[in-house]
């Protein structure tokens, strides 16, 4: 007898971690909806190489900061694959200054996308969750939302308002059956990252004990292990994945 297919949600699936995420999830037979904004093409691509490859993945066009779309995405999600079983809180920016040079727009724009708009689309999904007794919601975050990184405040506070929300949340759902867990990432080889130098990046690998920049799959492998039932006795927990660079 096969396993259950289950919906899985990914927001930011258009991204590197997203993409890394998405196909594992689908390759291991989670009914795979791959949430973008701006990435479209990059979506819908990756969504065909995994029904061609005999999986089950969708593209879904979803702007976690608009706080009126969320329904609507969670409407088209389930009438192709049904209530959420997985969430992955994946989407975000990031923004490089001072602070005191931050626009409260732009302020607003940060805590919207990498915060606030994961805690109203887990707010979303987590009735249906409950009543079941049965999911999963895993948190990415980041390693500056343990430690904070000068010149990226607003980005180090949602990072690390995700992980609060994280440990808060997974106390509260504990009862109904849901887990709540959190990858807090360290230096990962994806586009908002692409910025730094030959320079820059080379005096922060030389910083990381395991002497490499992480890897997208690297990320998706932890989010692989909290999805599964292996870690049905894990809740409230962060797992940061930065080859020991803290």
């Amino acid at each position: 007898m096969g396993r259950i297919k289950k919906a899985a949600i990914v927001t930011g699936g258009s991204g590197g971690i997203g993409s890394a995420v998405s196909r594992k999830l689908a390759q291991a037979g989670y009914l795979t909806a791959i949430a973008y904004n701006k990435g479209k093409e990059a979506a819908e691509s990756l969504a065909a190489e995994l029904r061609s490859a005999g999986f089950t993945a969708e593209a879904f066009h979803y702007d976690i900061a608009d706080a009126d779309s969320t329904a609507e995405f969670l409407s088209e999600v389930e009438k192709s694959f049904g209530e959420c079983e997985l969430l992955v809180n994946n989407a975000g920016i990031a923004d490089i200054g001072l602070f005191t040079d931050l626009t409260d727009e732009r302020l607003y724009e940060l805590m919207n996308t990498n915060l606030f708009g994961h805690m109203r689309l887990t707010k979303a999904v987590l009735p249906q969750m409950i009543r079941r007794h049965s999911g999963s919601i895993v948190n990415i975050s980041s390693v500056w939302g343990e430690s904070g990184a000068s010149c990226e405040v607003a980005y180090s506070a949602a990072k690390a308002g995700l992980i609060g929300f994280t440990k808060a949340l997974a106390k509260e759902c504990a009862p109904g059956g849901v887990r709540v867990n959190c990858v807090s990432c360290g230096l990962i080889d994806t586009k908002m990252n692409s910025t730094l130098s030959d320079d820059d990046l080379n005096a922060v690998i030389d910083e990381i004990p395991m002497g490499r920049i992480g890897t997208p799959d690297d990320i998706a492998n932890a989010v692989m292990f909290l999805a599964e039932e292996s870690s049905s006795y894990i809740t409230g927990q962060v797992i940061r994945v930065d080859g020991g660079w803290l």
